[in-house]
């Protein structure tokens, strides 16, 4: 019989992981195992991208990669793992209930936005996590133009003042004035709790997207926090008022909830404690991948964020290393220490960065025209050829 590795999720992790398995056991002439990804599309759905319009235009298909390199695919939604009978259950395209088993399984089924349980936000809020999501907030912005212009209406407040709100909010002038027209007066309001515009993202960027900010008229309300959401606008954790008809949510995620099923120690933000084959420490036949594994990046003390940047690689490492330990072959060991951010900031550019410590190197069209070169070409799927699949999936190919 056959080894089985089924693997739950075809974000970035999921998809990088099936190919890269298959290309070990091609290079391998191995034939006696076969790879199932288990998940609600054959799509890759390109969660980067979630702040511009047209959503809906952001999702690659996979079904005919995963024919060209022999991956099964399963159309479902997993729900349920059971690691003693090496079972997931899950929910079938007609909603029935159905099991599957395993010999190795691999977690890739990503992570959720973090609502934290403010009153109002579930019921209220926007958000660009999902892809339906993002499909709601534009159908929402469109529709802001058939209402009385006044100010609320204009008016587009983000929750969080982190790496997808800063993208969001300095997209969104020049999303609504396509809406409202070019001189429409607009009020864009970042809601964060730091204390300098963009703090979280280091001295030298912040400067940046201070300018940028300024530039677009984007203001930031510091030292704040939304305390409440109604259909109407926020309420601020220090009382103040703010009417606006729009209200997205940007405020961290949370990994996959299926993390829990895993009797393994977790991170404070659900993440998998992984070893350097993105194995699950303590678990044998189990891996975990982009953003529910928490790996060690490099040896100095750095871990791999919740990025797509980290999951391919994470994903390229994973079925590389599942399909090693069925061919009993050595497992390459996880590695990605360079780390870089390119950072949209709507009209104003781009600005591009090396290291943890975040050194910018590229800024306004520069930085604009790398962004977009990784939104619409890097990040993508291989084409749905066997060569040239196998040879994206290398775990040796360095993701930045």
């Amino acid at each position: 019989m056959k080894q089985h590795i089924l693997v739950i999720g075809a974000g970035f992790g999921g998809m990088w992981t099936a190919i890269s398995a298959m290309r070990l056991f091609d290079i391998h002439g191995h034939t006696d195992a076969e790879v199932t990804v288990l998940a609600p599309q054959a799509e890759l759905r390109v969660r980067p991208r979630f702040y511009e319009p047209d959503a809906h235009t952001l999702a690659a298909p996979l079904g005919e990669l995963f024919d060209a390199v022999g991956v099964k695919f399963l159309k479902g939604a997993a729900n349920e793992i059971n690691v003693q009978a090496k079972q997931v259950g899950y929910t079938d395209a007609s909603g029935a209930q159905q099991v599957i088993s395993y010999d190795k399984l691999v977690l890739a089924t990503g992570s959720r936005l973090a609502t934290s349980g403010t009153p109002g936000v579930k019921e209220f809020a926007f958000d660009v996590d999902q892809i339906e999501n993002a499909m709601r907030l534009e159908n929402h912005l469109k529709g802001l133009a058939s209402q009385p212009e006044s100010k609320s209406r204009n008016t587009v407040i983000v929750a969080g003042g982190g790496f997808t709100g800063i993208e969001t909010a300095t997209e969104m002038p020049k999303r609504l004035r396509a809406i409202f027209g070019e001189n429409a007066k607009v009020n864009v309001i970042v809601v964060d709790r730091g204390d300098k515009i963009g703090g979280s993202m280091g001295e030298a960027i912040a400067e940046k997207i201070v300018e940028a900010s300024q530039q677009l008229g984007v203001t930031w309300q510091l030292k704040a926090s939304v305390s409440s959401v109604d259909a109407k606008g926020v309420t601020l954790d220090n009382g103040q008022r703010i009417d606006a008809s729009t209200v997205i949510w940007t405020t961290g995620v949370q990994a996959s909830s299926l993390t829990e099923q895993i009797p393994a120690e977790r991170d404070r933000q659900g993440r998998l404690h992984v070893d350097s084959s993105m194995k699950v420490i303590g678990q044998d036949d189990i891996f975990a991948t982009g953003d529910v594994a928490y790996a060690a990046s490099d040896d100095i003390g750095n871990y791999a964020l919740m990025t797509c940047q980290h999951a391919i690689s994470l994903g390229r490492h994973a079925g590389n290393n599942v399909a090693a330990q069925i061919l009993g072959v050595e497992p390459r060991p996880y590695s990605q220490p360079k780390y870089v951010t390119c950072l949209d900031l709507g009209g104003w550019g781009a600005v591009y960065t090396e290291g943890w410590d975040r050194q910018v190197k590229l800024v306004k069209e520069e930085g604009k025209n790398l962004k977009t070169q990784i939104n619409t070409v890097w990040i993508y799927p291989p084409a749905a050829d066997r060569t040239a699949a196998f040879a994206a999936g290398d775990p040796s190919i360095p993701v930045a």
